[in-house]
């Protein structure tokens, strides 16, 4: 059974910088497109970036689009979130996602099929 693990949440003042991590345990992420999303409190969960399964393709909400970087690391069987000039709209949790086998990019939650738990982030000053 996949499992999807977030980590590098955290608290972090407006401009500063995190990088979110999702790794998988249990089955391979290649061929799948990864993608992030973010749920704010009383918000509903929010699409952020994918990046396709052949790592040629990557795609942001406009919100973030300039400060935000997805990757991706097959043979760490990892993604990563790089987060550049936070500011105190981007507090959510956050979200990595697993997309059907060779399913290109979309940022609706409803097509993704394996989740993870979730890491804070928190902007504040």
């Amino acid at each position: 059974q996949l499992q999807l693990v977030e980590s590098g949440g955290g608290l972090v003042q407006p401009g500063g910088s995190l990088r979110l991590s999702c790794a998988a345990s249990g089955g391979s992420l290649d061929y799948y497109a990864i993608g992030w999303f973010r749920q704010a409190p009383g918000k509903e969960r929010a699409g952020v970036s994918c990046i396709s399964w052949s790592d040629d393709n990557s795609y942001y909400a406009d919100s973030v689009k300039g400060r935000f970087t997805i990757s991706r690391d097959n043979a760490k069987n990892t993604v990563y979130l790089q987060m550049n000039g936070l500011k105190p709209e981007d507090t959510a949790v956050y979200y990595c996602a697993r997309l059907g086998l060779f399913r290109p990019c979309v940022l609706f939650d409803y097509e993704y099929d394996y989740w993870g738990q979730g890491t804070q982030v928190t902007v504040s000053s």
